[in-house]
């Protein structure tokens, strides 16, 4: 049966074989970019707003990668490293181990971005499972990615004054 193509199609990529990752990594990011976008529009701090805004283009930046080449830069992954560790320094005594999701609308919003990054990592590690060359530098970025919304949650629980509700698991002790 021969695929119908619109002739308003959304993005031309949309009608790549399902096999084709490229196409889901793309939609990926750009859903990433655009729900941190709506969570700086949920944040207060001035400092933060620029920083989530950095991170909207970073995202944009690797949203091409496996289509074309990673133009990020090993500079732009130890600056958000060095976020990644600011915030999980400001917050060390928030988490011990696991906490639940919740708190106030933008800390939710960060746990969902950081499971998005554990999705992108996943979607990465398919991609080099079906014999393609994935940069070690985009796996480190989509790894800080889902760690650097992680920290930020607490944050902003912190700055919204919510306390961390603690998760045992009873599969896992």
């Amino acid at each position: 049966m021969e695929l119908y193509k619109s002739p308003y199609e959304a993005y031309p990529f949309l009608s790549d074989d399902s096999e084709d990752l490229r196409c889901d990594f793309e939609l990926f990011t750009d859903e990433m970019a655009s729900r941190t976008g709506l969570l700086r529009a949920k944040v207060q701090n001035k400092a933060l707003q620029a920083e989530l805004l950095w991170i909207c283009e970073l995202l944009y930046h690797i949203n091409p990668t496996l289509r074309t080449k990673l133009t990020v830069t090993e500079a732009e992954k130890d600056q958000l490293l060095a976020a990644v560790q600011r915030l999980k320094d400001e917050c060390k005594d928030r988490c011990k181990l696991f906490v639940l999701t919740q708190g106030c609308e933008a800390a939710c919003t960060a746990h969902i971005l950081r499971v998005q990054g554990k999705g992108l990592v996943r979607l990465l590690y398919r991609y080099h499972q079906q014999g393609h060359t994935v940069p070690p530098l985009l796996l480190d970025i989509a790894n800080l990615l889902s760690g650097y919304f992680f920290y930020l949650a607490l944050k902003l629980n912190q700055l919204a004054g919510v306390n961390e509700i603690a998760y045992t698991s009873r599969n896992y002790t």
